[in-house]
């Protein structure tokens, strides 16, 4: 109860705090109409403490609005810069221990994990996605916030009952996704000291890459699997016995552990099983820079896009094209 307070404290400080005018850059979004949807999986997982995608149940999603890209670097700093939101100094990262993986010193902003500003942020809590998102909120007057669990795999699918919203061949997930293909396989091995699953392609990228790289699905959505993974609002549930059916965020019964947990969904640049259906788990002020990020989501009246937001999408061609001339000089 305590820690909740405090934070609900330095999320009314960090709010209120005002950027310069014009300068805050909002995120394109994308218009998603409402329908109902089948969401979840039939293939069991194997850890008994690990978020499940059963059972299978139908969901009535209301229209809403989903940010285009994964929120960046760039988008992250204009944040911390107008608040003097404090971060944690660490977070998880990969490392040759018996996990593969080690808490140690990095931040939102250490070069290693923040590559460029067109970049997704990594090194974030979930408090930190909300409290970035808050902020947005009073800076814009609009109602910014993560979308629930059920909104983003029913963005995600994009009306696709596949295991991937461009069919079932995991050959062609390098297409769309930044995941651990052949080059990031590499790149971690000789950080962990060891090898694992063989990748199944290449996408050109060994950790994060700029967003909106690979194709978009068929609601204009980049990056919903691949590039990091994407705190939603719904605390951690094993399984959806009990979830709710009109899309909106489960927040009540959460599964008891030692901390809180929240659900992330959409894979990673490290992960191999970038299924639409898969559901991932973190803490929520538990920083990880192997693949944690977020984006943002809008209720109510579809509203006129922000001159930030057309000004965002003119410099991310040039990042990408720039990003491209990298990876061919690369070869």
């Amino acid at each position: 109860m305590q820690s909740t307070l405090l934070f609900s404290l330095a999320l009314m400080a960090s709010t209120g705090a005002a950027a310069a005018p014009g300068s805050v850059t909002e995120p394109p979004m994308a218009a998603i109409k409402g329908g109902t949807f089948t969401m979840g999986g039939t293939v069991p997982g194997t850890a008994k403490d690990y978020p499940t995608d059963q059972p299978v149940h139908a969901v009535r999603v209301p229209a809403f609005q989903m940010a285009k890209y994964e929120v960046t670097v760039g988008q992250f700093r204009q944040f911390v810069e107008a608040t003097g939101h404090k971060t944690e100094n660490q977070c998880w990262k990969f490392a040759s221990t018996e996990w593969g993986m080690d808490m140690g010193p990095g931040a939102w902003n250490t070069p290693a994990y923040a590559p460029g500003d067109y970049h997704p942020v990594m090194c974030v809590t979930w408090k930190d996605a909300t409290a970035y998102a808050a902020w947005l909120s009073a800076q814009t007057g609009k109602p910014y916030r993560l979308p629930s669990e059920a909104e983003w795999e029913y963005a995600a699918r994009a009306g696709s009952t596949g295991d991937y919203y461009f069919g079932d061949d995991a050959t062609q997930v390098c297409r769309h996704a930044n995941i651990r293909d052949f080059t990031g396989s590499k790149a971690i091995a000789a950080i962990i000291g060891r090898t694992g699953k063989p990748a199944t392609c290449e996408d050109g990228a060994a950790f994060t890459t700029v967003v909106g790289m690979y194709e978009p699905n068929a609601f204009g959505l980049y990056d919903m699997i691949g590039n990091v993974g994407e705190y939603v609002a719904d605390c951690e549930h094993l399984n959806y016995d009990g979830a709710p059916v009109d899309g909106s965020a489960w927040t009540t019964n959460c599964s008891k552990r030692e901390s809180p947990m929240m659900i992330h969904r959409g894979g990673s640049f490290s992960s191999r099983n970038v299924r639409t259906v898969v559901r991932g788990h973190a803490g929520i002020d538990n920083p990880s820079s192997i693949g944690e990020g977020f984006r943002l989501a809008l209720g109510g009246p579809v509203q006129a896009q922000a001159a930030s937001a057309a000004r965002f999408e003119a410099e991310l061609v040039t990042a990408r094209a720039a990003e491209r001339e990298r990876r061919k000089a690369a070869k």
